[in-house]
């Protein structure tokens, strides 16, 4: 069986982000520009993906929080623009789900990261167009990528949580192959 490569659809496509604020809030944030591609054989267990996303497209919904984040403070995107995501290996866990296995790389730093995924189906939209879609949750911890500002709190704790839950919804579209005229 051929290789088929799909692209990643962002006007359909969502990947988020939740940090604790204050210890006991949650902010909710998302990146806007991003692309990717997934190859596969029609196996997901065989399947690769690979997703570049824009760091300076991160919105939190408050400019001066979303500038401070693209700051030398947090994700330096004039140092860093893209933060980058490989898949190595997924792994079957049932059913439609899936343990995807990759690298995630934030700044100058790659670390293994693991998504708990779910296919959620293939489908034809109504203009003919093949499309796969899925929904994938995992949490890093900041620190581990060198996103260290923080500030202490006078009651206890910080302002910035830690852990960083990462959820993506994304729809791919198969790649049409075009012939190379002579």
């Amino acid at each position: 069986m051929s290789i088929e490569t799909w692209q990643l659809d962002p006007t359909h496509s969502s990947i988020g982000f939740i940090v604790r604020h204050m210890v006991v809030a949650r902010v909710h944030g998302r990146f806007t520009r991003y692309e990717g591609r997934l190859f596969t054989n029609g196996d997901l267990v065989k399947a690769q993906a690979e997703v570049k996303i824009d760091a300076s497209s991160i919105d939190t919904q408050v400019e001066a929080r979303d500038n401070h984040l693209r700051s030398q403070d947090f994700f330096d995107v004039a140092a860093f623009p893209r933060v980058i995501f490989h898949s190595r290996r997924v792994l079957p866990a049932g059913g439609d789900h899936y343990r995807v296995v990759g690298d995630l790389t934030i700044k100058d730093t790659t670390r293994e990261v693991v998504l708990d995924a779910e296919f959620l189906g293939r489908v034809k939209d109504p203009f003919g167009t093949e499309r796969l879609a899925f929904s994938a949750r995992t949490s890093i911890e900041r620190k581990d990528f060198g996103l260290t500002w923080n500030k202490a709190l006078e009651t206890g704790g910080v302002l910035v949580g830690e852990r960083i839950d990462i959820e993506l919804d994304v729809q791919v579209v198969k790649a049409v192959a075009v012939e190379k005229v002579a």
